[in-house]
């Protein structure tokens, strides 16, 4: 039986209940249907269920319970009609793209991306016919330019990886509706949480689950949210028949993370909060961005379209690439890593890892220089990662 949501409830209470599906056996967490394939009572059945005249699952490349519990459940957080689970954020991305164009149209994103991002948009979506432009999203006259007769999709992220700026959700989905387009935001850093991409206009939102949702270093996954019609006409077949598809044990992992995902968020961003406020005062600090701070460059966007601040914070140190390596080196509790979002506090130096395949040029467009880390705040004790952070910039001075 599927327990559906018969009250307005709040989001804490969505991600622990909405979507849940219980056997005969009424079991407490969510069963993981490890399985392939389904049997029918006859033949007839089979027909029926093939021809959607029937419910019911046919193979778990397009559907499986548990995968369907966890979309139902973001379905439900995100305020989307549908969902789909992909096996990774970048499957989640790609797919969401790749299924709004087609040869012979132009897609606007905004520059400041994660590098597998940038890649699909500049070298993948070139290779199918699709044009590309790359604009710095900040300012929505750059979005206005860039527009041509045959753009059909706008794509960004906010805040962005990693300098954490801040675009206007609500002005570029504006710019889409006025030429027919449409928008998909990637809204990892802010969590579903922080931000309501869907609420302010966006057509199409991806998550990498892998991140805050999953957020306990275990596994890999990805989610496409829009409404129905999109994922009927334009994402189903794509996603049916090119497999991209959330293995079980997976999706159960990620229901299991969305159950903590509050508590886990609003300790992470208060800890953010006092280690930016923290590193703004430090002498070894050129610059500190964090989207709760009143002196974020985009600040009075942030007010209007985020709900919180942020598990993550941009710092350059004043001493470049050299004083970087020292800093990260001589931290004890945070750890050097390229993921994100995690329990663990994860400090990464975007311009030798995540964003080292960009030319020297593109990367300061970003605002990556070689001093730039970005640190992704965990729910370790507050003081700890104070204490820890302090001694660690003394040594690299």
């Amino acid at each position: 039986m599927t327990i559906e949501k018969k009250r307005n409830w709040k989001p804490a209470t969505q991600l622990v209940h909405s979507g849940t599906m219980r056997s005969g056996f009424g079991e407490t967490s969510e069963a993981i249907y490890l399985t392939q394939g389904y049997v029918y009572d006859t033949a007839e059945a089979a027909e029926a269920r093939f021809k959607g005249e029937e419910p019911g699952f046919i193979y778990s490349r397009y559907a499986n319970p548990t995968v369907d519990m966890f979309e139902k459940r973001m379905c439900a957080l995100e305020g989307a009609e549908d969902a789909r689970a992909t096996a990774s954020g970048m499957a989640a991305v790609s797919a969401a793209l790749l299924c709004g164009v087609k040869a012979g149209d132009h897609i606007v994103a905004a520059r400041a991306l994660f590098g597998s991002c940038r890649w699909v948009v500049e070298t993948l979506m070139p290779k199918y016919g699709v044009e590309a432009t790359l604009v710095d999203g900040t300012k929505i006259e750059n979005w206005e330019r860039a527009v041509r007769p045959n753009t059909k999709l706008f794509f960004l992220e906010s805040p962005t990886n990693p300098t954490l700026e801040v675009i206007d959700i609500e002005a570029v989905a504006r710019l889409a509706n006025s030429i027919g387009g449409r928008l998909v935001v990637d809204n990892v850093f802010a969590t579903p949480l922080q931000q309501k991409p869907l609420t302010l206009g966006a057509h199409v939102v991806v998550y990498s689950a892998t991140k805050h949702i999953d957020g306990q270093g275990r596994c890999l996954g990805g989610v496409i949210l829009s409404d129905k019609k999109w994922i009927d006409e334009n994402l189903h077949d794509y996603f049916r028949h090119t497999g991209p598809s959330l293995s079980p044990f997976n999706a159960w992992t990620l229901l299991k993370g969305l159950e903590t995902l509050p508590v886990r968020v609003r300790q992470q961003t208060e800890n953010a909060t006092k280690i930016a406020d923290f590193l703004a005062e430090r002498p070894e600090v050129a610059r500190v961005i964090y989207p709760g701070r009143s002196d974020h460059p985009q600040a009075d966007i942030v007010r209007k379209q985020m709900l919180g601040g942020s598990t993550l914070i941009c710092l350059d140190l004043k001493g470049g690439k050299k004083s970087a390596f020292a800093f990260q080196n001589a931290l004890d509790v945070v750890l050097i890593s390229n993921n994100l979002g995690d329990s663990k506090s994860l400090i990464t130096h975007p311009a030798t890892t995540t964003h080292k395949n960009l030319s020297d040029e593109a990367r300061a467009e970003l605002g990556i220089g070689p001093g730039t880390l970005r640190l992704s705040v965990g729910l370790e004790d507050a003081g700890d990662l104070l204490e820890d952070i302090e001694q660690a910039l003394k040594i690299a001075g």
